[in-house]
């Protein structure tokens, strides 16, 4: 191979345009259940009359998983125009983000990255890094979230055994037209006492169906992390 072949995508400045050189990540987006109650929630995900979906069980049962993998499915088919994440920033002070160093992304870094771990097995880091600049991928505390509506968004609220019923309301009511909203839980890990708990409070109020949301429970049965996961949540019940 002659030097100037092998140096073709340099530009004349002799530099490598890396940004050029990185490749899409093609993987399917596939929702495939591994359990009954998996296939329930991944139709309820789809399901467009289905406007909001709770989904609350132990860890492993794949509901942070299964919605983000949802929520990329209907971004790379233009059925919504973004994607906002979201969870209680339990262990800081009144989640008051201003104390911590870093832009809003880097502060909430410890409470999404299981979110945007889920965006890596699909998108490359350059492209996730410009989807956040452009707000493709929106990451929004909760606490900063009162008083906004989100059109045409998939918006996912994460660990939201953490947040109060009225954080939960104010989630909820912030849904706009085109949009659709995954609450997920564990009411088993929690940090707030049980009359505080807004993912239990919902799922009482929840108790005679409401048009348009969905509830989904998930148990150990569904749980698909390594096998001993069930055992060690057996153990602490």
């Amino acid at each position: 191979m002659s030097r100037n072949k092998h140096f073709k995508n340099k530009n004349k400045d002799n530099r490598v345009n890396f940004n050029e050189a990185v490749k899409a990540k093609l993987r399917e987006t596939k929702l495939i259940p591994k359990s009954l109650n998996q296939e329930k929630y991944i139709m309820s995900l789809l399901d467009c009359e289905q406007d909001i979906v709770i989904a609350y069980g132990p860890a492993g049962t794949g509901k942070t998983y299964l919605a983000m993998q949802a929520a990329i499915k209907c971004l790379r088919q233009g059925t919504c125009e973004r994607i906002v994440l979201t969870r209680p920033a339990v262990g800081v002070e009144d989640e008051k983000h201003g104390f911590l160093p870093g832009t809003l992304e880097e502060k909430m870094a410890p409470w999404t990255r299981p979110l945007l771990d889920v965006v890596r097995e699909y998108y490359t880091p350059f492209e996730i890094e410009k989807m956040l600049a452009n707000q493709t991928i929106e990451i929004s505390p909760l606490a900063f979230m009162r008083g906004r509506t989100f059109k045409n968004s998939w918006i996912i609220g994460d660990e939201m055994q953490n947040a109060t019923p009225g954080q939960m309301k104010m989630l909820l009511t912030r849904i706009g037209e085109g949009s659709k909203m995954v609450i997920t839980g564990d009411v088993e890990q929690t940090d707030k006492r049980k009359n505080e708990n807004g993912l239990i409070d919902l799922s009482y109020r929840l108790k005679d169906t409401v048009p348009g949301i969905k509830l989904c429970e998930l148990t150990h049965r569904d749980i698909q992390r390594h096998k001993i996961i069930e055992h060690i949540l057996k153990m602490y019940e």
